[in-house]
């Protein structure tokens, strides 16, 4: 008879080795594989928003002063930009900027700036669109926002030559009565001088302003909101050559002129406002540059009492084209 063996004792075979397992946990050894990223979890709060931009981008814009689902992405570079805050886009939308929408958070706290700026939107036709806050997050950047942002759309901008050239030839052929002028921006970065610059050739029935392709301002929204809405009726053309263009204008017939501070003619004695001008004005500071200084027919400066203060490019052109203005009525 066997003894019974000690208690948590293993009994072995004596026949061989036991059949193994056979990898039958290699499976789990293996791991899960690389960690999947935040928005493909469905638990984190990036694939929600993933799910909004999905669903956003499927729909169609709404119709005006109808609620939509905005889109969530981020904008890219060169395509349409955003007014933010509750103040910028009421003023914005009051000073008729074009847009192509008006987006509003969900379950924003209303005030009397959003109520107007929708109010506004609706007359003018521009269509409201509903977001969630991560997407008017994604599309506004690290601007404010404020729980509202208004979509600018992209300017189309004339060619320069074919704009100085079409209205030569239609002020020769007596449709249009207006001597044609040009204002040329050299070197002009400050958005805010562009929309001044705009709303001072409107107000002295001048034709259009000229913008370098590179190194310059272009109509951003802060141009068009400082622009008053000039810039629905003044046309700016962009150079992709500012030298080049100019010289085209003076064989088109237009006298180039530089504003300058240590110009050699005084504005008061411009003799030249009478005829077809493109008025050149630099950034301050740097003025005009070396190349296109060449090229103008005259330097113009405009006389200050003070000679510890200098005319931001905005004011200059103001003034300037206020003479220009006087010169011709007075020619008449």
């Amino acid at each position: 008879m066997a003894a019974n063996g000690r208690p948590g004792a293993r009994k072995t075979n004596k026949k061989g080795a036991t059949v193994g397992t056979g990898g039958h946990g290699r499976k789990a050894l293996e791991g899960k594989g690389p960690t999947p990223k935040a928005e493909d979890r469905v638990y984190h709060k990036a694939h929600r928003a993933k799910e909004l931009a999905e669903r956003s981008a499927a729909k169609r814009p709404g119709q005006p002063g109808r609620l939509a689902a905005g889109r969530a992405a981020g904008r890219p570079k060169g395509m349409e930009e955003m007014v933010t805050g509750r103040n910028s886009v009421v003023e914005a939308l009051r000073a008729g900027v074009p847009a192509k929408a008006l987006y509003v958070a969900v379950r924003i706290e209303m005030d009397d700036r959003v109520r107007e700026s929708m109010k506004l939107a609706a007359e003018a036709g521009i269509p409201l669109m509903e977001s969630q806050k991560p997407e008017l997050d994604r599309m506004t950047g690290d601007a404010i926002h404020q729980g509202v942002a208004l979509q600018i759309p992209q300017y189309e901008y004339p060619d320069a030559f074919e704009l100085v050239e079409n209205t030569m030839g239609l002020w020769k052929m007596g449709h249009v009565s207006a001597t044609p002028l040009f204002v040329a921006l050299d070197g002009i970065t400050d958005p805010r001088n562009l929309g001044a610059i705009i709303r001072s050739v409107s107000a002295f029935s001048g034709h259009g302003v000229i913008v370098p392709e590179r190194r310059s301002v272009g109509m951003t929204a802060a141009a068009w909101k400082t622009s008053a809405g000039a810039a629905v009726r003044v046309p700016v053309a962009k150079a992709s050559n500012l030298n080049t263009v100019l010289r085209q204008a003076k064989e088109a017939g237009y006298f180039v002129l530089g504003l300058d501070g240590e110009g050699d003619v005084a504005l008061p004695g411009l003799e030249l406002a009478t005829e077809p001008v493109v008025l050149v004005v630099g950034s301050e500071g740097k003025g005009l540059s070396r190349l296109t200084r060449e090229l103008c027919d005259q330097i113009v400066s405009i006389p200050i009492d003070s000679h510890m203060e200098s005319l931001n490019a905005g004011m200059a052109v103001a003034i300037s084209l206020y003479e220009v203005s006087s010169r011709r009525a007075g020619a008449r």
